[in-house]
């Protein structure tokens, strides 16, 4: 991507940043919407000379507009696009090398667990989960060969809040980076890079794509070694996405942050049925004060996010409630415009099983999506209802 290109949209406002960046008008037709090259090779001019592109693999048009459109989101300089989140994830993480070390943290998304776990520490990198709202803690785990600390935040699924900020602070001082996991929070309510991230990764399946029809993954940075590094990966691994999967997702992104509005609306209205009912134990969501994250999501986010947790005291109380929502779908997914249900243990989160990782049994996770409030706040009184 060019610097002037992302340079025309860097002062306009996430909305036409969203609907612009990297998406010009295609030149020879005029066609609005960026086409889809569905093409595996490009013709060349000369030996040794082409238009941009030789091998779709290296790239694609389509492509080269969805990782300029999320740079431009995240206030980055530098894009790329996978196949999938645990694709971009994997491709950053192949940055290090033996005997490197990452402290990540307390909970995150059972895959990515799953891929330091049984991917990456066989082949000699080691990991630590710590708590990283305690810099005491993150101190005493710290290591001459920490390299990187792995921030989720919100947490996948117990939606613990970190200072980004701080914990940048803290690594740069040591010579290591820090990573995002900004697929919960989304670019429209928190920009990493701009607190001090080095780098940040999505599973731009969920809500940047935002409905339920696409596997992709993103990653942004402004560091240019590290971008090289990770487009090397990108092109010599191969796990990119298709053409059509790009237009998706770019599709998505156009309506991403009117899709964040309702979706949070929404899921504080769900909070509040949840704080009512006598079946629940506990509500987990950064919007309540009493959220200890709260003070920092209040501080880095411009809302509190759709995804909500709660647990209920019994597991199988928590599975016969997953099993009776008749507008909220069960599925293993989040970030969509249909609201989602799911039981962390028996589901997303089975690889922890068994781990320092491992989730409560009665916790459930929903995903609000943008359905009218009334209608997903009856279906969640109903389905609490059930003993």
């Amino acid at each position: 991507m060019s610097d002037s290109s992302l340079e025309r949209w860097q002062d306009a406002g996430f909305a036409t940043r969203a609907i612009h960046a990297g998406q010009d008008p295609e030149p020879r037709t005029g066609a609005v919407a960026v086409p889809v090259f569905q093409t595996s090779t490009f013709a060349q001019p000369a030996v040794g000379e082409h238009l941009g592109w030789d091998y779709a693999r290296s790239g694609n048009p389509t492509r080269d507009a969805l990782e300029e459109s999320l740079a431009s989101l995240e206030v980055g300089r530098y894009g790329s696009a996978f196949a999938s989140g645990s694709a971009a994830q994997d491709a950053v993480l192949r940055t290090l090398r033996p005997g490197d070390h990452v402290i990540i943290a307390p909970d995150v998304y059972g895959g990515t667990y799953r891929q330091f776990k049984r991917v990456h520490e066989p082949w000699g990198m080691a990991f630590t989960p710590v708590d990283l709202s305690d810099l005491d803690a993150v101190a005493a785990a710290w290591r001459p060969e920490t390299r990187m600390i792995w921030v989720e935040t919100p947490t996948n699924p117990l939606l613990n809040v970190f200072d980004i900020e701080a914990l940048s602070a803290f690594a740069h001082e040591r010579g290591a980076r820090v990573v995002v996991d900004n697929t919960f929070a989304t670019p429209y309510l928190q920009q990493p890079l701009e607190l001090g991230a080095d780098a940040v990764v999505h599973s731009a399946t969920k809500y940047l794509g935002g409905h339920s029809d696409v596997v992709s993954g993103g990653f942004v940075t402004r560091d240019e070694e590290l971008a090289e590094q990770v487009a090397f990966n990108q092109n010599s691994m191969g796990a990119v996405p298709g053409p059509w999967d790009v237009f998706l997702v770019l599709r998505g992104i156009k309506t991403l942050g009117l899709r964040m509005d309702r979706a949070c609306d929404n899921a504080q209205q769900c909070v509040e049925v949840l704080r009512s009912s006598d079946v629940v134990t506990e509500v987990l969501y950064p919007g309540l004060a009493s959220h200890p994250g709260h003070e920092v999501a209040t501080k880095q986010m411009r809302d509190y996010g759709a995804m909500i947790s709660f647990r209920v005291g019994d597991e199988g109380l928590a599975r016969r409630i997953c099993a009776s929502f008749e507008v909220f779908t069960l599925g293993e997914s989040l970030g969509a415009v249909e609201s989602l249900v799911e039981h962390p243990g028996a589901m997303t989160h089975m690889s922890v099983a068994g781990s320092p990782l491992e989730v409560p049994a009665d916790l459930i996770r929903l995903s609000v999506g943008i359905e009218d409030a009334a209608d997903l706040t009856a279906d969640l009184q109903q389905a609490l209802g059930t003993t």
